[in-house]
């Protein structure tokens, strides 16, 4: 019996996490550029030997790259970059990640997503000039006075993608992040999370019901076992 307790556990302990990626997708559904985590299941034997069960894990988290639903705002600094790709940010440590958080603001003269840094193609962040007022062009141009004085970098990002912030990612083993060349971007809009709330809530259900079968499973298994350790003992 013993074997079906470790198959109960590992179900359950699999739909665990899935609930934890579910309800993190359902509390971000509405912040500019949040990408929803899927996590990725596997079944595999237990070990050496004829077997007929079967164990469950959830193995990885991939990251959801596909497009959430634009919310217009008719703010000139919200913008939503096209075709999928990033911008670049500077975190507080100097390292570089990115996202699509496309609510831009002016902090001190620096130009930032999310209170970090947004850098231009040389890596740069992108700064006005003391008093001055900025507006973003469709090409990425930050214009003051009419003139553009530096350009938004956007990026695509290929292969592995890791979470590394509230909306902010960066490229794992074998990921690419390549600079979009003749980049464009709408003004006006901001591009929300792409885990709708009513199918996060759909997904959440069917996955606690699924946890809550393994739970039962265990303690099937669990009375099997004391009703069989009874039936053995010396009377």
């Amino acid at each position: 019996m013993a074997d079906g307790l470790y198959v109960g556990m590992a179900a359950a302990a699999a739909r665990a996490e899935q609930l934890d990626s579910i309800a993190d997708n359902l509390a971000n559904a509405q912040s500019p550029g949040f990408k929803a985590t899927r996590p990725a299941f596997q079944s595999f034997l237990p070990g050496p030997g004829p077997t007929d069960k079967v164990f469950t894990a959830a193995v990885a988290t991939g990251i959801d790259l596909r497009p959430g639903e634009s919310q217009m705002t008719g703010n000139q600094l919200d913008i939503v970059p096209e075709n999928g790709s990033f911008l670049s940010v500077q975190l507080a440590n100097g390292d570089v990640a990115y996202t699509r958080n496309g609510a831009l603001k002016f902090i001190n003269n620096t130009l930032t997503s999310g209170g970090h840094p947004v850098l231009d193609g040389d890596g740069q962040p992108i700064t006005i000039p003391p008093e001055s007022s900025a507006t973003v062009g469709v090409d990425g141009s930050v214009i003051v006075d009419r003139q553009p004085v530096a350009k938004v970098a956007l990026y695509d990002l290929v292969g592995n993608v890791t979470h590394v912030g509230a909306s902010l990612y960066a490229t794992g083993p074998g990921g690419t992040a390549s600079a979009v060349a003749n980049a464009r971007m709408r003004l006006g809009e901001l591009e929300l999370g792409n885990a709708p709330p009513l199918e996060a809530a759909i997904q959440m259900i069917t996955a606690q019901r699924h946890f809550e079968t393994a739970m039962q499973a265990v303690q099937t298994y669990r009375r099997m076992d004391d009703r069989a350790i009874e039936l053995g003992k010396v009377r």
